[in-house]
């Protein structure tokens, strides 16, 4: 025990309990107001192309689904929170680190604190194999109760923030819903049921189900109502969405990542429509538009910075000069 007890207290040294993600959420929470158990859910379902890629790239990469998972949505809080590259998520555990609990039936599942320091340099391979080592490192401490783990950093449990970010990986593998214990039946509860309260400020689960022929990969995001809007739950998914296109497509069209040389500062948030938009608002006179300044509103998740717009700019430019040279050629 004393080798786990200074292994997570190094893993939260110096770590700020008490902040939380710059999320986009649409209202705050103070430290004593009710929580209520209303939730905004989106569900994201991944074509078979995305699916089997993720497959492969977590079998070529030597990872398992759940670390892959992590990585991803390590890259996505990053672009989400503007940089924030310590970040604490916490996930459950099935806590059987011992061969004779492996089919003992019972609740050992424990709540354990992933903190991943990510380099903004990195490539999304690098974030992986960091992903891996971290994951791999808290395997062999997994059986050390999170109350020890706050209590050892001297943590008030009701003031920690990464409790309230949550990951989960769930794989089904088998046809049969239903268990029968000494003649009691017990009924698994479908996924879409199971997670129509909010348990956590903001929850993803992957769910990979080996039974069905499509869209054998999905996620659910979940969050609570009192801080987020159904429509800002509903642009965050897209935007994941996004983000396995970016990295797991190869549709040719698609602003692919290279995933072993682009930085994860590379990553891209804003939808094509949403740069479409904005290229049209600066380019194009909008018939709604009275005055004669130019202006536009750009929301709080498609919020490009300037050189973003000057790198459009400088593109059209380009290509409209290019075009002028060739018509008087």
């Amino acid at each position: 025990m004393t080798t786990s007890r200074e292994f997570w207290y190094l893993q939260l040294e110096e770590y700020n309990l008490e902040s939380r993600l710059s999320l986009p959420v649409d209202r705050h929470r103070l430290s004593n107001d009710h929580r209520s158990s209303s939730a905004c859910i989106t569900h994201i379902p991944f074509d078979n192309e995305i699916s089997q890629l993720f497959l492969d790239y977590a079998s070529a990469h030597h990872v398992t689904l759940f670390q892959l998972g992590l990585s991803t949505l390590c890259a996505l809080l990053f672009k989400l929170t503007h940089g924030e590259n310590d970040l604490c998520i916490s996930s459950l555990n099935a806590n059987r680190y011992r061969n004779e609990l492996q089919n003992i039936i019972g609740m050992f599942i424990s709540t354990l604190p992933y903190r991943i320091q990510l380099d903004p340099q990195w490539s999304f391979d690098d974030l992986v194999k960091y992903v891996r080592e971290k994951c791999s490192s808290i395997l062999e401490h997994s059986h050390y109760p999170l109350q020890h783990i706050l209590a050892n950093s001297h943590i008030n449990q009701s003031n920690i923030s990464f409790l309230e970010t949550m990951f989960d990986f769930v794989t089904i593998s088998s046809h049969s819903d239903e268990l029968s214990l000494d003649g009691a039946s017990v009924k698994q509860v479908p996924s879409e049921q199971s997670f129509e309260v909010a348990k956590f400020d903001f929850m993803l689960t992957f769910m990979y189900n080996t039974i069905l022929e499509n869209n054998r990969l999905s996620c659910r995001l979940t969050c609570s109502n009192d801080l987020f809007d159904e429509n800002t739950v509903t642009n965050i998914g897209r935007r994941l969405e996004y983000c396995f296109q970016q990295l797991f497509s190869t549709n040719e069209n698609m602003n692919r990542m290279d995933t072993c040389y682009t930085s994860i500062s590379k990553f891209d948030l804003i939808l094509p429509e949403e740069t479409q938009e904005v290229e049209d608002t600066i380019f194009c006179r909008q018939p709604h538009i009275m005055n004669e300044g130019m202006f536009f509103c750009i929301s709080r998740f498609s919020c490009l910075t300037f050189v973003s717009i000057i790198n459009i700019l400088c593109k059209n430019i380009t290509t409209n000069l290019f075009l002028y040279r060739s018509e008087e050629a």
